[in-house]
């Protein structure tokens, strides 16, 4: 399994423990590395006119000598910000290159070039300046090709983020197992495609880091994927309870409880309003419909119809009632226990932003022990208003920003974007990498929730549930395309559930 992300320092660790076990050394890892960066350029620009390797001096350049070493035979100059530290394993990779390097400061470049970028990479912790910069500068004023080895110069490993300036980069060759850096925005832009080398260091390698980090994908859940049993019926497969706004503002509600029926739950409410109830009745076939005015509708339907999951929030309003339904949903485990089924909530738009006054009220809601699981789907403004101190801190990634958010409110966050991130109270951590921007329409969140809430309501637990919704939303949304709107994408869901199913059942 290679959807583990690491950070700078874990694939420190790893290079350490990769040399420990042996047989493998240092400057054998390298020599890996550095030829598969230099069979990446062979195969792509068999025809530059030359090659420019930028060497800095740590072990990412080490890895650029190795590359030039193999490349002598053709074009090729070596321009180096700073020799190698004395006996370090890039000073023995800069011993057996044949090309003499020359300084940095004097970099120069024609078109026709292509340039590998074997600067600084993932370890960088300092905005890029001076003659790395100016290098950075020509490029890109020439639009020259570059491959990257690791990450281009300038991006942060662990944050996504241009520390001053940076490469953009054709195509990334990284080791072992890709970065936060990679997914993360900007630094995702910014890597062109990525290539994940193999250079020897193992699975079980990586196990013994225990990484808390992935790359979204069905490898992290489809095990947990529900597949219905030969005996199932409708609420062996699940109950998700929808609430809907008022006769102006019904269609949110809607979204979901179709998008939550798609997703595999056997049956569905939408609850409404009285004065509400005859335009959802207009527009509802196989969803069902209850009238739900306050605190006490909840109680009763909860006890009489035991759902397994419920989505607050969209088109619902904000304020005081919202709350007050909040508060009752993660009560309503504390009150009648597990008898009651409910495996979790799913609380997006006007649910969030109605505790934005007071968030420890919901926060602590949520850690009373017997409290239903939650799933929380703000996106950034939303997050900013029941997270301010979070979200004003410019130090913490958005993968940071996310963790921090998720532990405070005892909650998978599901911190939406182009680059969201998927966090548990736990510690654990994913990062989206198949977004679509063709999901940047009205109603695409409320589609998003339902999904969520129907993987809950067939047990699939808090993390996986939201992570698996996140990515088959995405997935919809990009086979779908040009023209997408959110009433398209529980039809679209289809294909793309039936396809996990069947690699499901053919484990």
């Amino acid at each position: 399994m290679s959807h583990e992300l690491l950070t700078s320092a874990e694939m420190g660790e790893a290079d350490r423990l990769t040399i420990a076990a042996g047989p493998t050394d240092g400057i054998g890892l390298m020599r890996r590395a550095g030829q598969a960066v230099a069979a990446e350029v062979l195969r792509r620009y068999p025809a530059a006119a030359h090659v420019h390797v930028l060497c800095g001096p740590g072990n990412n350049g080490g890895d650029g000598y190795v590359v030039a070493r193999i490349l002598a035979g053709s074009a090729t100059t070596v321009w180096a910000s700073g020799p190698p530290r004395p006996d370090s394993d890039a000073a023995l990779a800069a011993a057996e290159c044949p090309i003499k390097p020359r300084p940095l400061s004097d970099f120069d470049a024609g078109l026709g070039s292509i340039v590998v970028d074997a600067l600084y990479g993932a370890g960088l912790s300092k905005p890029l300046s001076g003659e790395a910069a100016r290098a950075v500068d020509l490029v890109t004023d020439l639009h020259l090709p570059v491959v990257a080895v690791d990450l281009p110069s300038g991006i942060s490993g662990d944050s996504g983020k241009v520390l001053g300036t940076s490469f953009s980069a054709d195509l990334t060759v990284t080791f072992a197992r890709k970065k936060p850096g990679h997914l993360l925005l900007p630094g995702r832009e910014r890597c062109g495609e990525i290539v994940l080398a193999d250079i020897g260091i193992g699975a079980q390698i990586i196990a013994r880091l225990q990484p808390r980090t992935f790359e979204n994908g069905p490898a992290l859940w489809l095990r947990d994927l529900p597949v219905p049993a030969v005996d199932a019926h409708k609420y062996k497969r699940g109950h998700v309870g929808v609430f809907s706004g008022g006769p102006d503002a019904t269609g949110a509600a809607r979204l979901s409880a179709l998008a939550a029926a798609r997703s595999g739950a056997g049956a569905v409410t939408v609850l409404s309003p009285g004065n509400a109830m005859q335009v959802n009745a207009a527009h509802l076939t196989s969803i069902m419909l209850r009238r739900a005015d306050d605190a006490a509708d909840i109680e009763t339907f909860v006890g009489e119809r035991r759902p397994s999951a419920f989505v607050l929030g969209p088109g619902f309003g904000i304020g005081e009632k919202t709350r007050a339904f909040a508060l009752a949903l993660l009560a309503s485990g504390q009150s009648a226990g597990a008898s009651t089924g409910i495996d979790g909530l799913v609380f997006d738009a006007d649910a969030i932003t109605s505790f934005r006054e007071a968030p420890d009220i919901l926060f602590d809601a949520a850690r009373r022990p017997d409290a239903p699981a939650l799933v929380m789907t703000p996106h950034e403004g939303e997050f900013a208003r029941l997270f301010p101190d979070i979200a004003d801190d410019n130090a913490l990634s958005k993968l940071d920003k996310a963790r921090e958010a998720a532990a405070a409110a005892n909650a998978v966050l599901v911190y939406k974007g182009a680059d969201t991130v998927i966090a548990a109270p736990d510690g654990r951590a994913a990062i989206n990498s198949n977004g679509a921007v063709w999901l940047a329409t009205a109603g695409s969140g409320d589609v998003l929730s339902g999904i969520t809430a129907g993987l809950l309501a067939q047990g699939v637990p808090a993390f996986e549930a939201a992570c698996a919704a996140v990515w088959i939303h995405a997935e919809a949304g990009s086979r779908f395309g040009p023209g997408l709107i959110a009433e398209d994408l529980p039809l679209a869901l289809v294909p793309v559930l039936r396809e996990l199913v069947a690699a499901e059942s053919g484990r």
